[in-house]
Protein backbone atom coordinates (compact mmCIF):
# COMPACT_ATOMS: atom_id res chain seq x y z
CA UNK A 1 0.00 0.00 0.00
CA UNK A 2 1.20 3.31 -0.78
CA UNK A 3 0.34 6.49 1.55
CA UNK A 4 -0.47 9.97 -0.49
CA UNK A 5 -0.14 13.35 1.17
CA UNK A 6 2.62 14.95 2.76
CA UNK A 7 6.07 13.22 4.48
CA UNK A 8 6.68 13.34 7.66
CA UNK A 9 10.40 14.40 8.53
CA UNK A 10 10.30 15.06 12.19
CA UNK A 11 8.16 16.01 15.17
CA UNK A 12 5.64 18.65 14.73
CA UNK A 13 4.61 21.11 17.66
CA UNK A 14 1.52 21.83 16.35
CA UNK A 15 -0.02 18.53 16.23
CA UNK A 16 -1.76 18.83 19.67
CA UNK A 17 -4.11 21.99 20.04
CA UNK A 18 -4.15 21.44 24.00
CA UNK A 19 -0.31 22.04 24.41
CA UNK A 20 -1.19 25.85 23.61
CA UNK A 21 -3.77 26.21 26.75
CA UNK A 22 -1.32 24.05 28.87
CA UNK A 23 1.32 26.78 28.11
CA UNK A 24 -1.10 29.76 28.71
CA UNK A 25 -2.10 27.97 32.42
CA UNK A 26 1.98 28.28 33.47
CA UNK A 27 1.97 31.23 32.31
CA UNK A 28 -1.17 32.25 34.15
CA UNK A 29 0.07 30.35 37.75
CA UNK A 30 3.09 32.67 37.43
CA UNK A 31 1.72 35.48 37.16
CA UNK A 32 -0.65 35.04 39.78
CA UNK A 33 2.50 33.92 42.35
CA UNK A 34 4.42 36.64 41.47
CA UNK A 35 1.05 39.48 42.19
CA UNK A 36 0.34 37.04 45.47
CA UNK A 37 4.23 37.80 46.13
CA UNK A 38 4.54 41.96 44.97
CA UNK A 39 1.23 42.64 47.39
CA UNK A 40 2.75 40.57 50.53
CA UNK A 41 5.85 42.66 50.32
CA UNK A 42 4.48 45.92 49.12
CA UNK A 43 2.04 45.68 51.92
CA UNK A 44 4.23 44.60 54.80
CA UNK A 45 2.11 41.47 55.59
CA UNK A 46 5.11 39.12 56.05
CA UNK A 47 4.00 38.98 59.75
CA UNK A 48 0.99 37.28 58.56
CA UNK A 49 3.57 34.42 57.48
CA UNK A 50 5.97 34.01 60.69
CA UNK A 51 5.36 32.16 63.73
CA UNK A 52 5.22 35.11 65.84
CA UNK A 53 2.41 36.89 67.57
CA UNK A 54 1.33 40.29 66.50
CA UNK A 55 -1.47 43.47 66.90
CA UNK A 56 -1.66 45.43 63.96
CA UNK A 57 -4.05 48.48 64.00
CA UNK A 58 -5.68 49.78 60.29
CA UNK A 59 -6.45 53.49 60.04
CA UNK A 60 -5.89 54.60 63.63
CA UNK A 61 -8.22 57.05 64.76
CA UNK A 62 -11.22 56.94 62.26
CA UNK A 63 -14.14 55.34 61.85
CA UNK A 64 -13.33 52.85 59.81
CA UNK A 65 -10.11 51.12 62.37
CA UNK A 66 -9.83 47.89 62.20
CA UNK A 67 -7.79 45.87 65.01
CA UNK A 68 -5.91 42.58 63.68
CA UNK A 69 -4.27 40.00 66.04
CA UNK A 70 -2.66 36.70 65.44
CA UNK A 71 -2.20 34.60 68.30
CA UNK A 72 -0.67 31.36 67.78
CA UNK A 73 -2.20 30.14 64.77
CA UNK A 74 -5.60 32.26 64.97
CA UNK A 75 -6.16 35.40 63.31
CA UNK A 76 -8.72 37.93 64.82
CA UNK A 77 -10.13 40.90 63.87
CA UNK A 78 -11.70 43.49 65.84
CA UNK A 79 -13.55 46.59 64.46
CA UNK A 80 -15.47 49.18 67.12
CA UNK A 81 -18.85 49.89 66.53
CA UNK A 82 -20.05 53.07 65.82
CA UNK A 83 -22.68 53.32 68.50
CA UNK A 84 -22.94 55.43 71.40
CA UNK A 85 -23.45 53.12 74.61
CA UNK A 86 -25.81 54.47 77.11
CA UNK A 87 -22.52 54.25 79.63
CA UNK A 88 -20.62 56.98 77.69
CA UNK A 89 -19.15 59.71 79.47
CA UNK A 90 -19.96 58.29 82.80
CA UNK A 91 -16.40 58.12 84.20
CA UNK A 92 -13.71 59.88 86.43
CA UNK A 93 -10.08 61.10 85.80
CA UNK A 94 -7.55 59.08 87.17
CA UNK A 95 -4.43 60.41 85.69
CA UNK A 96 -2.43 61.75 82.89
CA UNK A 97 -0.22 60.14 80.59
CA UNK A 98 2.66 61.78 78.81
CA UNK A 99 4.63 60.96 75.72
CA UNK A 100 8.31 62.19 76.06
CA UNK A 101 10.66 63.08 73.07
CA UNK A 102 11.83 59.44 72.55
CA UNK A 103 8.96 58.60 72.40
CA UNK A 104 8.44 56.65 75.83
CA UNK A 105 4.63 57.13 77.62
CA UNK A 106 4.84 57.82 81.21
CA UNK A 107 1.53 58.05 83.24
CA UNK A 108 0.87 60.07 86.47
CA UNK A 109 -1.60 58.97 88.20
CA UNK A 110 -3.48 61.85 90.53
Amino acid sequence: MRRRGRRFCGPREDSDPMSVVSNLFDVAMVFAVALMVALVSRYNMTEMFSQEDFTMVKNPGKENMEIITKEGGKVNRYTPSGEKSDQAGLGKRVGTAYQLENGEVVYVPE
